[in-house]
């Protein structure tokens, strides 16, 4: 009897000492899991800020190419809002399309087309200063030869005859800088560039005009000029002979620098 009571005693000291192991490692096991999950919150919360800094390069870096993309349109607009407006024979006659440019000094081969001395000065600053190119094209179709051209335009002056634009300036507003070229015909402007003057306001705009020929420069183009658009800036322009268009470039690179308006 009392070794079945002993034999009892000890079976139940053995369950408890069972219990208390698996107690214990149960504890070590949620313990564990505890670290293991606190550990996980951790490393989630240390990667937080590293994608939040990514994220703020990223943004940084499209800004930058968004400031450059800005600075390049600014630029692009700049160069933009000087136009080179120019009127010449070569341009406005009836030339055949294998018109020999030796037949008359008057028409020019420039840059693979068929130009005047005009043409040619008015590309020069076109270049020089970024400009846009803006032929002054009439209705009409003046003779192929030069001489019939000028006695035309002779006709014209003395009948006081606006000849019709063909060609028309679309957005004025973008420009602030206008050279306006033409050829001296009897002592002045062709009436073509009266029609020019006569069609736009350049009120508040800077005119700088310029001209070719045989000598007489100017003549009285810049009071006209100065009576049509008496609202606007003009600045002191450039004559150039007719037989030196063609090697001009020194010298409209020296008036250009005078106006600070170099490239």
């Amino acid at each position: 009897m009392k070794k079945t009571v002993i034999f009892l005693m000890a079976l139940c000291l053995a369950a408890s000492f069972a219990g208390c192991s698996r107690t214990e490692n149960d504890d070590v096991i949620l313990q564990e899991s505890i670290s293991v999950a606190e550990k996980s919150t951790n490393d989630n919360a240390d990667s937080v800020p590293e994608t939040t800094e990514l994220s703020q390069s990223e943004e940084e870096t499209t800004d930058t190419e968004s400031s450059e993309s800005v600075n390049s349109d600014e630029n692009e607009e700049t160069l933009s809002r000087i136009l080179v407006a120019y009127f010449t024979y070569a341009e406005n006659a009836g030339l055949p399309d294998n018109a020999d440019a030796s037949a008359s000094a008057s028409i020019q081969p420039w840059n693979g087309r068929l130009t005047g001395n005009t043409g040619v000065v008015a590309d020069m600053i076109a270049q020089q200063t970024g400009g846009e190119l803006f032929s002054i094209r009439t209705v009409k179709t003046y003779p192929s030869d030069y001489d019939g051209t000028i006695e035309e335009g002779q006709e014209e002056k003395n009948n006081n005859e606006y000849p019709e634009l063909a060609t028309h300036i679309e957005n004025l507003d973008g420009y602030d800088t206008i050279f306006v070229g033409f050829p001296n015909w009897w002592y002045g402007m062709p009436m073509t560039m009266y029609s020019f003057f006569e069609e736009y306001d350049f009120s508040g705009k800077t005119i700088i005009p310029f001209c070719t020929s045989g000598g007489s420069g100017f003549s009285d183009a810049i009071s006209v000029i100065s009576e049509y658009e008496p609202e606007a800036t003009i600045l002191d322009g450039l004559s150039i002979g007719a037989s030196d268009a063609t090697s001009a470039e020194n010298d409209i690179t020296d008036w250009l620098d005078s106006l600070g308006l170099e490239s």
